[in-house]
């Protein structure tokens, strides 16, 4: 099931919709270099990791982040930096930038711009990828056929509440991620599964 989407671990991200698209790529084994594009949704460590970058780039990978990262323009490839609101498109793909933010928590402030990100395309449906949040006003409006959600807790919603944001915005399928290593532990997708509604597929890949 959505064989062409996997998860490394944690929040890392590999999609194939005819280009090579990951997001937050961290702990990666091997050096496969096909990234047409990385989205970075922010910049702490477990999600803007050069030297995991390296490991998937190529000379034209393309890098998409937040207005308010520097960073990613030091590995020397096509930086695109964008704004939460704002729709665009690389490649030839389609994308929408989304706030990711904490409300009652101090690791993700929402005056940092950080983002998560919409993947649009016509075979697949929207992809939405929400980075590190909470449930907010933002992602609560958000319309996608696909929703990869965080469950770890701590740092971001945790199995219950990402289950209760899948359970509003009601996406088809739900991946729950960012969890089982850095944050979380292993029994949160399970946990995220019994707490989704039925009639939205829940489609474990950690």
């Amino acid at each position: 099931m959505l064989d062409f989407i996997t998860i490394n671990e944690h929040s890392s991200i590999r999609i194939n919709e005819g280009k090579i698209i990951y997001s937050d790529p961290y702990n990666i084994s091997g050096a496969p270099h096909d990234a047409d594009i990385v989205l970075i949704t922010h910049s702490h460590f477990d999600h803007y990791s050069p030297d995991d970058i390296r490991k998937v780039m190529k000379s034209d990978t393309v890098i998409v982040c937040p207005t308010s990262m520097n960073e990613p323009k030091e590995l020397g490839l096509t930086v695109k930096q964008v704004s939460a609101g704002e729709k665009f498109e690389v490649l030839g793909v389609k994308f929408e930038a989304v706030p990711a933010y904490n409300i009652g928590k101090p690791f993700h402030p929402q005056s940092n711009g950080w983002l998560g990100y919409i993947i649009d395309n016509p075979e697949h449906g929207r992809i939405y990828i929400a980075g590190d949040t909470d449930i907010t006003p933002d992602n609560k409006q958000v319309k996608c056929d696909i929703a990869l959600i965080p469950a770890g807790g701590t740092y971001t919603t945790d199995a219950s509440q990402a289950a209760e944001l899948v359970n509003t915005i009601r996406p088809k399928y739900a991946v729950p991620i960012h969890y089982g290593t850095v944050a979380g532990n292993p029994a949160d997708g399970e946990k995220f599964r019994m707490a989704v509604d039925n009639g939205i597929e829940v489609v474990i890949k950690i």
